[in-house]
């Protein structure tokens, strides 16, 4: 049944049974990317909202904080009342932030660490309202003792709440993202799976459709090569009803042809065969030719000798050559070395910038906590009254002074941050340089290789000219005597021209590639070579007449040939053998 099926039928069902495999790997492919796509959108755009939300959060009860001890350390009232309303501005952003923080987190865990927050952020605002009505009424020592009391507890438990939240909500992105992971990596081996399984039955339909194809085209082969050595005695099976079947039916018709044609053939053939001995005694025109063939081996060689005249100078010119490019080597390997020391250099820099960034870290740090030694001293100046009054203001100029150092260096690090910065992408910059003259030296060297080897290559071909120039010089010479022997190769053009008519009739309906061109070319030249003899013709008219093809015709035909007298086979011979020495 399937050896009856076309060929077109066959590829087209293993095609469909490709194509629908494809399309099922693909819809599996898109199902799981929507699905992973889907956890990477909650990742992104979700969860991380509420992270960058709680950080702010935070923030801003930092900021509260800082706001908190800068009243308790101020004591104008302009000032006092513009860190009040940072304050409120703050609380009304942590409203804000909070109400976003409600509409986004959907979980049992994500709700019960919003109420924590809740909860702990209303006893801090609380006692955040106390401490300012105690400065507003001017009980600050008991201000500053309700802040370090109750403020700072009350802070560290709202604060602690957050970062709970920012916990949960890092170790759930977490999660999610290790899921989405999982879910590719599944994906990956669905695919693989599917596509290990198609390459399979791919693999099995094509061995399949092959053998379907390549068996009998075998036997097809088989039948021709045999056809092609002459035999004509092997059976044609025809095992099919596809191409291959009409193939081969035809190969069998073709087959019974070639046994009707090869019995006219081999009759006339003898009567070829006979005449052909005639061959080597004909031909006189060739002699014209082949002295036109003498003038223009002689014009061949002059131009040979100019030519390697030329071949000469373009050696020279690549030997020159060969030598710029070597200079052009050497100069590209010294700033190749010029960038390496540059590279080392910008290294350097960028090490004694950062060490710079570490000091002025450190003189942060020192200013820093400066501030927070006026700060304390300012604590115990308002606690010892009318005799720390003194104190408390040298205690607030060094504090200014402390900020002040804190701001400069401050600004310092973030210019030497900068700087480091730029010195690392200068690195880079130079890195790069480095590696870009690096490639340049190679390609230079290479261009210096290429250019030796076209050096090398040029004085060879040099040789070779001079060596083709003596060839031609040589064939000169031989096609000079050749003259003397082409012209005793007319005589039998004439009467095989007849007999080589009749043999082309008998052949030409026999369509075999390589065979029935050779059986007409073969009397087309007869006639070529024949008619000059009788025309006359000069030698220009007659150049494209003598083929190769004659030749084979005297080798293959003349063993058999039974001439009817020895004088013939004589001629024979001696024909045979000028023209193997032509």
């Amino acid at each position: 049944m399937f050896q009856n099926l076309k060929i077109s039928t066959r590829l087209i069902a293993a095609f469909s049974v490709l194509v629908s495999l494809l399309l099922i790997i693909g819809a599996l492919s898109a199902t799981s990317a929507l699905g992973i796509r889907d956890r990477l959108v909650d990742i992104t755009e979700r969860r991380m909202t509420i992270i960058a939300d709680l950080s702010a959060l935070r923030d801003e009860g930092n900021f509260q904080a800082r706001a908190i001890r800068n009243i308790a350390l101020l004591s104008d009232p302009g000032r006092i009342a513009e860190e009040k309303k940072a304050i409120e501005a703050s609380r009304a952003k942590v409203n804000e932030l909070t109400k976003a923080l409600e509409e986004n987190i959907v979980s049992a865990k994500g709700r019960e660490t919003l109420a924590a927050m809740a909860t702990t952020r209303v006893p801090f605002r609380a006692n955040v309202d106390k401490f300012m009505s105690m400065i507003a009424t001017g009980e600050r020592d008991a201000a500053v003792a309700h802040l370090f009391g109750e403020v700072r507890p009350a802070q560290m438990a709202y604060f602690k709440t957050i970062e709970e939240a920012v916990k949960l909500q890092t170790g759930t992105a977490k999660t999610a993202s290790e899921e989405a992971q999982d879910a590719v990596d599944s994906l990956i081996t669905t695919i693989a799976a599917s596509v290990i399984a198609a390459l399979l039955i791919a693999v099995g339909m094509a061995v399949w459709i092959i053998r379907s194809i390549t068996g009998p085209l075998n036997q097809a082969v088989d039948l021709a090569r045999a056809v092609s050595a002459g035999d004509l005695t092997k059976q044609v099976e025809v095992r099919s009803q596809d191409e291959v079947g009409v193939l081969m039916l035809a190969l069998s018709e073709m087959q019974s042809g070639l046994v009707k044609v090869v019995s006219q053939v081999r009759t006339g053939s003898e009567s070829v065969s006979s005449a052909s001995v005639q061959i080597a005694q004909g031909n006189q025109d060739l002699s014209s030719r082949t002295e036109s063939q003498a003038s223009a081996l002689e014009e061949t060689a002059a131009s040979m000798e100019e030519l390697s005249s030329t071949v000469r100078q373009n050696a020279d010119n690549a030997v020159q050559a060969n030598q710029l490019a070597r200079s052009a080597s050497q100069v590209a390997e010294q700033g190749g070395q010029v960038v390496s020391q540059v590279v080392q250099t910008m290294k350097g820099i960028e090490t004694s910038s950062r060490k710079i960034a570490d000091i002025i870290s450190v003189i942060d740090g020192i200013a820093f906590q400066t501030n927070i030694l006026a700060l304390n001293a300012a604590v115990e100046a308002a606690r010892a009254g009318e005799q720390g009054r003194g104190f408390a203001v040298v205690a607030g100029e060094v504090r200014n002074l402390a900020q002040r150092s804190a701001s400069a260096a401050k600004e310092i690090k973030d210019l030497i941050t900068e700087s480091v910065e730029r010195v690392a992408s200068g690195t880079a910059l130079v890195d790069r340089a480095g590696s870009t003259m690096n490639e340049v030296v190679d390609s230079v060297r290479r261009v210096t290789d290429i250019m030796a080897e076209i050096s090398a290559a040029s004085k060879e071909q040099s040789d070779g000219v001079g060596q083709i120039g003596e060839a031609v010089t040589q064939m000169d010479q031989a096609t000079q005597q050749n003259a003397a022997l082409v012209e005793e190769m007319s005589a039998a053009a004439s009467s095989l021209r007849t007999q080589a008519g009749e043999l082309v009739q008998a052949v030409a309906v026999f369509r075999l590639a390589g065979k029935a061109d050779s059986f007409s070319a073969a009397p087309v030249a007869i006639r070529s070579a024949a008619l000059p003899a009788r025309s006359k013709a000069p030698p220009e008219t007659l150049r494209p007449a003598p083929k190769k093809s004659a030749s084979p015709v005297v080798s293959q035909t003349a063993p058999p040939v039974s001439a009817p007298s020895r004088p013939a086979q004589t001629a024979s011979a001696d024909a045979v053998g000028e023209w193997e020495s032509f």
